[in-house]
């Protein structure tokens, strides 16, 4: 269960803040309340999983996760830039949360 908790906590962060590009500077009412409502959503989510999780791995994870899909979703959804080099260290995210997971054993 914490697992879960944890990876819908990185789906609202995720959500909030591809939100908080399209609020333009948080002048946009909807977005804005999204935001603001997905980033509420994601800390009460991961405060949930710290419950039974290692601190440093879930927010590793959380973290790592949630930039890495931003990054992607902000060259698919907002035009931005995107390259070699960019796609490398989007990969060198993943491969240390990866690394992160396997060196605690996966366990909780």
């Amino acid at each position: 269960m914490p697992w879960i908790l944890l990876f819908a906590a990185i789906a609202t962060e995720i959500v909030a803040t591809v939100f908080l590009k399209a609020s333009d500077g948080m002048s946009k009412l909807w977005p804005s309340v999204i935001v603001v409502a997905g980033y509420l959503a994601s800390f009460g989510l991961l405060a949930k999983a710290l419950k039974d999780l290692e601190v440093g791995v879930a927010y590793a994870i959380w973290s790592g996760v949630g930039t890495a899909a931003v990054a992607v979703l902000g060259v698919w959804f907002f035009d931005e830039s995107a390259s070699l080099a960019k796609a490398l260290w989007i990969g060198v995210i993943v491969v240390g949360v990866i690394g992160l997971q396997v060196s605690t054993g996966g366990s909780q």
